[in-house]
């Protein structure tokens, strides 16, 4: 059994009625109300579909700036042991959407970047691809080739962001 098995990743339009119950079970705060939201749904046996990882992404010129990842550990909870051991072989949810977002959103941008305070989250990232900055807790993954100066332009801009 692989992930791709039970485990679908998607954009959502109305992602903050979904990604509400775990982002406020995770920052005890709403979740944003603004594109771009990216979900992984849990597909039971019956064909239903529940909402288990969630990450927000927000345009800025010419890249995106992901954050408010989360995961529901109850969702989790209630999966088949065999279910739970693909997610394992597979990195985890998170690393897996993450992914999954960086293949789908990447063509669109130059750079996604990521502000990550959590060690295991900044595992998942660097599993991805992303790289460390002078910053700290500012991570950047360039989605193409770019000279050096507009590589500086694109941190130096996410990082006037501050955490995000």
């Amino acid at each position: 059994m692989g992930i791709e098995d039970f485990i679908s990743v998607r954009l959502v339009d109305a992602g903050k009625a979904l990604a509400d119950p775990i982002f406020q079970r995770r920052y005890r705060a709403e979740a944003p109300d603004f594109p771009i939201h990216v979900l992984a749904f849990h597909r039971a046996e019956d064909g239903s579909e529940t909402p288990v990882c969630y990450i927000h992404f927000t345009e800025q010129g010419d890249l995106l700036l992901g954050g408010g990842a989360c995961v529901d550990d109850r969702v989790l909870r209630r999966m088949p042991a065999t279910a739970r051991a693909a997610i394992r072989a597979a990195g985890g949810l998170y690393q897996h959407a993450l992914a999954w977002s960086v293949r789908n959103l990447g063509p669109q941008t130059k750079a996604i970047f990521g502000f990550c305070g959590d060690a295991l989250a900044e595992r998942a990232d660097i599993a991805v691809g992303f790289k460390h900055t002078m910053h700290p807790k500012l991570l950047v993954y360039f989605t193409r080739d770019l000279e050096q100066h507009e590589r500086d332009r694109l941190i130096a801009e996410a990082h006037a962001v501050g955490p995000f």
